[in-house]
């Protein structure tokens, strides 16, 4: 993509308009957070005091919506303690830029190896940079700073309180993910209806797994109807494949198919059904004609073979979610500390959480990582900025800093659309503020209140783009500077200029100190293949030796793959978006590799729905097919990373010999779906040889084979037809 086309998208997307549920209570109550603080400071002690704790409020109540698993009470607990400590460590060194600067330089580095933890600890580790830089102009002595650090903490208290006294929808972000993810599942089995072969995206499975993830003290208030149906979209989701797919399922057309679609439709039916009851926490009904196809007819069923088992292994796993559909979310409640530990996927506490951040950090700290590369950008620009800004003769020289260190992320795609969305944003809100200024004229405690509500629609906005949130954050800066006493005429135009020179210097860095992912996608490639490799070998494994430990072994490959997977698709999608050329993999290459990999795993789950329980007769030869499989994906992920052409030799052997063997039920499948593995592996190869240090070869291969036509013509045997 040539620049001029990537800043097209780029301000296409930080102007775009999110799709998004709004959520006007939240709002409502994070903004009576900030008028909790405000009002009191602003009527018992002064204006600058009303600006920390407005600050402390304000970030703290931001912070709140950022998409994270822990209770919004700690996150703005957490957010208020660091915004609190950035200002007092930033006061003791201020003063002189020789002891100011390298703190400065090594918190915004600080911050932007937070990105390493997660994009919550990220945002919330750079709002305290922007503390720091604005807060050391308000004290004047040590005990001041004191006092303002201990108001910014309370307002993170004090947003804290009212998410205490002021539930709304306990628990309704993993409800959410959690419908989603059954929802999901529903939409798959409509679509395998029309399409035998339709993809499936696990990112919803992998969303309710991570909110799945609860502290000690969740699990003992958790509702139960939050922890089964996970399992059961899970179980389900490899037994509609495998029912759809003409190779191993129903037949392709007749009464077979017919009754593989009735129940699939009865399938997404019952999974719509209980994504409406977690979701809203009442009971749902099934329509009855659903209920219907899945009650079992012996007798008058028409699928036979693997087709028959998954429809009954369906309908088994159906009515579990009926229960679940026709339960609600009522139920007691799991209260004993060691049986929800065992039970519940469990996420460290925040005492607990920082030996897992040191281990994050540390695997960050190389040259070529993007979180490491983005600390980097942010310490030199909020250091660089601040510099710029305090030779320049305006006021409020810090927003330049502040506005690069806000929009800056670790990606190119994402700090270009909110730099432009930030400077978007900025001009409509200070216009904006600047027009009921001039109108209402400078009363300190109306100025107060209008800072209230810009922030209360600021919170309103924040999901739908960052622009349309940015537009009355930048009123509520501009209501708040003026209840402090400062003109209009001085602080619009230092806001908009200073807003350009810090938008600047964060597009400037990614130029100079970028972290492309288009050179990096053959490692991403790589990464997915051999993670794949490992869990179709996980599965077949799980034929050859049927046991409770293979499958342990095979659920932990099967996450170890689809993490590769959501890797390399981050991976792709950003640098579809970025002005680099290919290296090692074009973007038609890599799309035709992506759908290789795809099919590759779409065989493995098919397999996965088969899989024979503890009693059943191994198949041994299915343990040497995983070992030939593992094997070559490995040595493959080797060759896609040094742009050689991958070789499947112990694979096809180990083929060639179980076709030999006799045949069963399971035996049928698990080697229908080697043989889709060994196809998807041959299309991967053909998309990977035309990799760029490949391509020389392939034109030698080709001209060969035009030689051998034109001589075979020339002899009057024909043009020839073997492939090289």
């Amino acid at each position: 993509m040539r620049w001029l086309r990537a800043f097209g998208e780029v301000v296409r997307s930080g102007l775009t308009i999110e799709e998004t549920r709004l959520e006007p209570l939240l709002a409502l109550r994070t903004a009576a957070g900030v008028a909790i603080v405000v009002g009191p400071a602003l009527w018992l002690a002064s204006p600058a005091y009303a600006a920390s704790a407005a600050l402390g409020a304000y970030s703290a109540g931001g912070a709140t919506f950022q998409r994270t698993w822990r209770p919004r009470k700690v996150i703005a607990l957490g957010a208020g303690a660091g915004l609190a400590l950035s200002t007092f460590v930033g006061y003791l060194a201020a003063g002189r830029l020789v002891t100011f600067l390298p703190l400065l330089a090594v918190w915004a580095f600080l911050a932007g190896m937070a990105w390493a933890v997660g994009s919550t600890a990220g945002i919330v580790a750079a709002t305290t940079v922007g503390s720091m830089l604005v807060t050391i102009t308000l004290p004047t002595s040590v005990e001041r700073a004191l006092e303002h650090a201990g108001i910014i903490a309370l307002g993170g208290v004090a947003q804290a309180v009212l998410i205490l006294l002021f539930p709304i929808r306990r628990w309704g972000a993993h409800r959410d993910a959690l419908a989603d993810a059954l929802a999901a599942v529903a939409d798959y089995a409509r679509r395998l209806r029309h399409d035998p072969t339709a993809p499936f995206d696990p990112e919803p499975l992998m969303t309710a797994r991570d909110a799945a993830a609860v502290t000690p003290s969740q699990a003992r208030t958790r509702p139960p109807a939050l922890h089964g149906p996970r399992g059961l979209a899970e179980r389900i989701r490899p037994v509609v494949a495998a029912l759809a797919d003409p190779d191993v399922g129903a037949p392709s057309d007749g009464p077979g198919r017919d009754r593989a679609r009735e129940l699939l439709n009865a399938a997404a039916d019952v999974l719509d059904a209980a994504a409406r009851s977690i979701r809203r926490g009442t009971p749902a009904q099934v329509p009855p004609e659903s209920a219907d196809v899945l009650r079992a007819d012996d007798e008058h069923e028409v699928l036979e073979g693997p087709a028959r088992q998954a429809a009954e292994q369906l309908v088994e796993l159906l009515g579990e979610a009926l229960e679940v559909a026709g339960s609600g979310a009522r139920g007691k409640v799991a209260t004993s500390p060691g049986t929800a530990s065992a039970q519940f996927l469990v996420r460290p506490t925040m005492f607990r959480l920082l030996p897992v951040a040191v281990r994050a950090v540390r695997c960050e700290l190389r040259w070529d990582s993007p979180v490491f590369r983005h600390a980097i950008r942010l310490a030199a620009v909020a250091t660089l900025g601040y510099l710029i800004a305090a030779r320049l003769p305006l006021n409020h020289g810090y927003w330049a800093p502040i506005a690069s260190v806000m929009a800056m992320r670790p990606d190119f795609h994402r700090t270009y659309a909110r730099v432009v969305a930030r400077l978007a944003g900025t001009l409509a809100g200070v216009a904006l503020a600047t027009g009921m200024v001039r109108t209402l004229g400078p009363d300190a405690h109306v100025l107060g209140g209008l800072a209230v509500v810009s922030a209360g629609l600021s919170y309103t906005l924040i999901r739908t783009g960052y622009a349309y949130s940015q537009c009355f954050t930048a009123a509520y800066v501009v209501f708040l500077l003026g209840m402090g006493g400062q003109a209009w005429e001085q602080t619009v135009p230092e806001r908009v200029v200073l807003t350009l020179i810090g938008g600047a210097l964060a597009m400037l860095a990614y130029v100079v100190f970028p972290a492309w992912e288009t050179p990096r996608l053959p490692n991403r490639l790589a990464d997915w293949l051999a993670a794949n490799g490992r869990y179709a070998a996980a599965v077949l494994r799980s034929y050859a030796e049927p046991t409770g430990e293979r499958r342990a072994d095979m659920r932990r490959a099967l996450l170890a793959s689809r993490e590769a997977r959501a890797a390399w698709q981050e991976a792709y999608d950003q640098a579809r978006q970025e002005p680099v050329r290919p290296r090692g993999l074009t973007s038609r290459e890599a799309e035709e590799a992506q759908e290789a990999l795809k099919g590759f795993g779409r065989a493995a789950m098919l397999m996965e729905s088969h899989v024979p329980r503890a009693d059943s007769r191994s198949i041994p030869e299915a343990e040497r097919f995983a070992e030939a499989l593992e094997a070559d994906t490995a040595q493959a992920a080797d060759d896609v990373r040094e742009h050689r052409i991958p070789d499947w030799g112990r694979l096809e052997e180990a083929l060639h010999e179980w076709e030999g063997a006799p045949a069963g039920d399971r035996s049928t499948v698990a080697r229908r779906g080697a043989e889709l593995q060994r196809r998807a592996l041959e299309d991967l190869t053909t998309a990977v040889s035309r990799t760029p240090l490949e391509r020389d070869v392939g034109s030698v291969r080709e001209e060969q084979r035009v030689r051998a036509a034109v001589a075979a013509e020339g002899d009057g045997s024909g043009p020839a037809h073997r492939r090289g």
